[in-house]
């Protein structure tokens, strides 16, 4: 009986530290949200703004412009989805959402993925734009991998998968958008919906 209490007691000291380090309040449904966006947003890209197969938006055209809303509205509606539902969630775990782990968290994620952004803007101002969707892939992925010591572990799996996916993208070029389209949208959806039943629904 001593033993199994002591058990017990060393369980809820490992899972006391572990709440106190890592950012567990992340919303399986936000990554299933982000992926929605992305799919909407990469289906209204494909419609109505990609040019001719084999050609490339310029980067003073008001395709380009346009396509640079939607991917900052898609990011948007991302990051507001998830404070939204990660609130929720600390809140229904008597945790807080902002704190030191936080802080760490965003930036141990924002450096590569702004590191990443700031690369891709200086390639497209030098008309490089082939490599587009397997930068923003890669640095994503590094950005997860990153982030992943102080939140849900299993993250760096998808880091890893945007890192290898981006990789195949860069030795693949004019499929850029297809595996931007796999990346943001199906693989956070498949993610998001493996959190939410894990851990989300227990």
């Amino acid at each position: 009986m001593g033993k199994e209490k002591y058990l017990e007691d060393i369980s809820q000291i490992k899972d006391l530290m572990n709440r106190s380090s890592r950012f567990i309040s992340l919303s399986g449904l936000s990554g299933i949200m982000a992926g929605l966006y992305a799919i909407t947003g990469a289906a209204i890209t494909y419609f109505f703004l990609l040019p001719e197969p084999g050609s490339y938006v310029t980067l003073h055209s008001w395709n380009f412009k346009l396509i640079i809303a939607i991917l900052m509205a898609v990011a948007g509606l991302s990051l507001i989805t998830a404070y939204l539902l990660s609130s929720k969630k600390a809140k229904k775990n008597n945790e807080k959402l902002w704190d030191a782990t936080t802080k760490r968290l965003l930036a141990s994620f924002l450096v590569p993925l702004v590191t990443g952004g700031i690369y891709i803007l200086i390639k497209l101002g030098s008309q490089h734009y082939g490599l587009t969707g397997s930068l923003m892939l890669i640095f994503y992925g590094l950005a997860l991998v990153s982030a992943s010591k102080y939140t849900i572990g299993t993250i760096k799996y998808l880091g890893y998968t945007e890192i290898v996916l981006g990789l195949i993208c860069a030795a693949m070029p004019g499929y850029g958008f297809w595996f931007w389209l796999i990346g943001f949208g199906f693989l956070h959806i498949i993610y998001g919906s493996l959190i939410y039943f894990k851990e989300d629904k227990a």
